[in-house]
């Protein structure tokens, strides 16, 4: 399977993309936790159905330390006794600004309370960057149909 057109190679989209990666790194340069990163960006991908973010994420979660067991639960996180009640408050919210069209009204004040209450106004910040920008490339990357499979970790630096 083939990308429907090389997003990379586009010189507008080279340019969009050279924004969403700064965007990006002020994200990771902020003091959200880097596992709650990298279970938005999970979460987030599994919402939207995008095989080469889950790919890119997984990986570089696994290959940051993250466990086996709390990979395979992120989709259930309800259910699962791995994950700290601030993720759980971060996935949430992850759920909630990712399926906005799914709710009128958009995210809930319970959520954004819950995650207020673990979370400071950067990390505040930075998550809600983060559920942005994350749903922006899983966009990008199911809409090209790009192909999922042979990322390695570190792979975009």
């Amino acid at each position: 399977m083939d990308a429907r057109f090389a997003y990379a190679g586009n010189p507008v989209a080279a340019k969009v993309a050279k924004y969403i990666v700064s965007a990006g790194k002020v994200v990771a340069d902020s003091t959200l936790p880097a596992a709650t990163r990298h279970l938005v960006e999970i979460r987030a991908s599994q919402i939207n159905g995008c095989g080469f973010c889950l790919d890119m994420h997984t990986k570089d979660a696994a290959h940051a330390g993250e466990t086996q067991t709390r990979l395979n639960l992120v989709a259930a996180w309800r259910e699962a006794t791995v994950f700290t009640e601030a993720e759980r408050a971060a996935l949430e919210l992850t759920e909630q600004g990712t399926r906005l069209a799914d709710a009128a009204g958009g995210v809930t004040d319970e959520a954004w309370a819950d995650a207020a209450k673990h979370y400071d106004e950067e990390q505040l910040a930075a998550l809600v960057s983060l559920i942005a920008l994350i749903n922006a490339w899983n966009r990008i990357n199911v809409i090209i149909q790009q192909p999922a499979g042979d990322y390695q970790p570190g792979q975009f630096g």
